[in-house]
């Protein structure tokens, strides 16, 4: 037995289609143009399935077609007379309409305002508690290293103390010498108002030593390092190298965020000795050439200037630093998702986050090293 189609006119206009017999592929479509032959007009429609002996997906799909065209046209549609199981057959198959979404443009411009910065907030949120959660994780797995409950794998921090340090020994020297010419000549010019061009030592040293040395180093790694660490993770994060870490039974954290934490530290201390040598010495060619110093005379100044507290208070905000850089470059490299561009987004924002968090934890180390008397 085939099926069958109908078509009545009700007493208030509408139209009330029986479908009879069975409803499935072979049936269906041969009946599909008739089912799409009448316009939708008001006040509705009704299917009546009283009289349907079966019905597969495709009858059932083709049911839901008729009634969404005649719903999108304003009007209503409605099934009546089904069996329990073809109701349910149907229902199932029913597609809820998309929710509107309200655009942020429309209506109170205020409000619209809100929102945006509401939706800033949760998503500065969000980004926060991940990296607490981040931060916890790394500092939870760093320790057992430390302590030997973890494997340290001494190649990988070798490998990224060779990329980090030793390759930028080269930019970091120049960066600091020219850093150290300029400071020595704007304290020069400074200072000879005043007939005190010998207290330009005074303001390398302690300079230099102290804060300029340091984070104008850290600054460096950051742009250089820790835009690396980002852009290597999330590529591999979108190459599903990290998934392949862990179904082979690694922490990602442990055998890529570890040696690079480690590494950035060691390094940061030592380039941070090496470029704040380089300004002194800078500092000192500007003193014999202008100044008409002898280097023996500047050495000299320099170690009755320079204090111990100075020289370990630059040491300690190094690994510091470095640690920062090491820990938000890795954070936003696990951020990648999507594409490409994410990677892009999420060096940028590593780059921009260190430095700024450095340059904060600098200010903080400059306070309160002065309220402990260190001045």
């Amino acid at each position: 037995m085939g099926s069958s189609i109908s078509w009545q006119e009700t007493g208030d206009g509408g139209a009330r289609v029986l479908l009879s017999g069975r409803l499935t592929i072979d049936d269906v479509a041969t009946l599909a143009d008739e089912l799409a032959s009448v316009p939708p007009r008001a006040p509705g429609l009704t299917v009546d399935l009283s009289a349907a002996t079966a019905i597969d997906t495709a009858g059932a799909w083709a049911i839901n077609s008729l009634i969404n065209r005649w719903n999108d046209a304003g009007h209503t549609a409605h099934v009546q007379g089904a069996t329990p199981d073809i109701d349910r057959l149907i229902r199932a198959l029913t597609v809820p309409p998309p929710p509107v979404k309200r655009r942020p443009d429309m209506g109170n411009p205020v409000l619209a305002r809100l929102e945006r910065i509401g939706r800033a907030v949760v998503h500065q949120a969000d980004n926060a508690g991940g990296f607490l959660a981040f931060l916890g994780q790394t500092l939870v797995v760093l320790t057992l290293t430390l302590i030997g409950r973890r494997r340290l794998r001494w190649h990988a921090v070798v490998h990224q103390g060779e990329a980090i340090g030793v390759n930028a020994l080269g930019i970091v020297g120049l960066l600091l010498f020219l850093v150290g010419l300029v400071v020595a000549q704007q304290g020069a010019v400074q200072l000879r108002q005043f007939g005190a061009e010998v207290f330009t030592v005074n303001l390398i040293g302690r300079a230099t030593t102290r804060e300029l040395g340091i984070l104008l180093t850290a600054i460096m790694v950051a742009g250089r390092s820790g835009s690396a660490f980002a852009a290597q993770i999330g590529s591999m994060k979108l190459n599903q190298e990290i998934d392949a870490l862990r179904t082979i039974g690694l922490d990602p954290i442990e055998v890529l965020v570890v040696p690079r934490v480690i590494a950035c530290s060691l390094m940061l201390l030592g380039l941070a000795f090496y470029g704040g040598m380089c300004a002194l010495i800078a500092g000192g060619l500007f003193a014999w050439s202008e100044l008409a110093m002898p280097p023996a005379a500047y050495i000299t100044r320099l170690q009755e200037v320079i204090l111990v507290s100075d020289f370990v208070i630059g040491m300690i905000k190094a690994p510091v630093f470095g640690f920062i850089i090491a820990i938000m470059g890795c954070f936003h490299g696990f951020q990648v998702t999507g594409n490409a561009e994410s990677v892009g987004s999420r060096t940028t924002q590593a780059v921009v986050e260190a430095i700024f968090v450095v340059i904060v934890f600098d200010a903080f180390f400059a306070f309160f090293f002065s309220a402990l008397g260190y001045n």
